[in-house]
């Protein structure tokens, strides 16, 4: 019996990803957006000409970890499996059970103060404000793939660093040795 893994693949990057992030973030506003502040378009797709995964990353905003019961609720009626933190804090993480006739996407709840969330918008409007780091991200991202095409666990662990370095210049205002 063959055992069937999911193939890690970079593509450039395709306008057609801000269209289908704001068809997913109409469908979550319909949902519980009378619980949240707001839905941000995080991750490699949200950044403007640089290639990535096609997955769209969705940063669902709230005010406190107070509404996430409701939250919880709701998305479980519409078909959602609650996942927990995944080994990160701040950002709880829902998977679709069934195709909704979206593209693919994580979608996450993040407190407007948690780490998770504070972390992905800084990484993301870094990229997007600085076309050299973008570039090497991209690069790296291309080259990742390529090496661990089958292995998403070292995929991740390998961007680590530069993921590290760019949140030391930006949130964490590490300066330059």
């Amino acid at each position: 019996m063959t055992h069937k893994r999911r193939v890690i693949e970079v593509i450039p990057y395709n306008p057609e990803w801000k269209a289908e992030f704001e068809k997913i973030q109409e469908m979550i506003f319909s949902y519980i957006g009378d619980l949240i502040l707001t839905i941000e378009h995080v991750g490699s797709t949200s950044v403007e000409g640089l290639s990535a995964k096609p997955i769209i990353d969705l940063d669902v905003v709230i005010e406190s970890l107070d509404v996430l019961p409701s939250i919880i609720e709701r998305l479980e009626q519409e078909g959602y499996e609650y996942e927990g933190n995944l080994g990160t804090e701040g950002r709880e993480a829902f998977r679709r059970r069934y195709n909704d006739g979206c593209m693919k996407y994580h979608l996450y709840v993040c407190p407007k103060d948690g780490k998770g969330f504070l972390e992905h918008i800084a990484f993301r409007d870094y990229l997007r404000a600085n076309e050299s780091a973008r570039k090497d991200y991209e690069l790296l991202k291309i080259k990742l793939a390529e090496t661990y095409r089958y292995d998403i666990d070292n995929y991740s662990l390998m961007k680590t660093e530069f993921v590290a370095d760019v949140l030391n210049k930006t949130i964490y205002k590490v300066k330059d040795k």
